[in-house]
């Protein structure tokens, strides 16, 4: 399946308001994100579009799960940064505070998440997170 956000007139599913062929596919495609706010909005588009390969590749190796096998019929539909702590061009750590938004077969639903990144061999890596109740 070709999924829609292929095409360059289209917005970026990670809400910078971007085309995603110049906000997060360069990421999808190799290039390292700057930033953990930007690796974070990266990753919520790899679930969006599809590309888990590359949500398994940015997971740090001691906690990424051995399967990512998306839950059918979900679909990501809106992401708010809420608040970001380090995680900077110089860091080497940052928490990035966000809300994602996802439509199931029962319904909508919100993920609250303050996630930890590290930077790992030089690139931005997703460490862990804390669900928001």
């Amino acid at each position: 399946m070709t999924s829609p956000f292929t095409a360059p007139s289209r917005e970026c599913p990670c809400g910078s308001g971007a085309a995603y062929d110049v906000c997060c596919r360069p990421l999808h495609d190799g290039a390292p994100a700057e930033t953990a706010e930007a690796l974070m909005r990266s990753r919520y588009s790899a679930y969006a579009v599809g590309h888990l390969d590359y949500v398994f590749r940015t997971w740090h190796p001691r906690t990424r799960p051995a399967d990512l096998t998306p839950t059918p019929g979900t679909t990501w539909v809106g992401l708010e940064v809420l608040r970001t702590a380090e995680g900077g061009p110089s860091d080497d750590v940052g928490e990035v505070e966000f809300r994602a938004w996802f439509r199931t077969p029962d319904g909508e639903h919100v993920l609250h998440e303050t996630s930890r990144f590290e930077r790992r061999r030089g690139r931005w890596v997703y460490v862990d997170g804390d669900v928001v109740r």
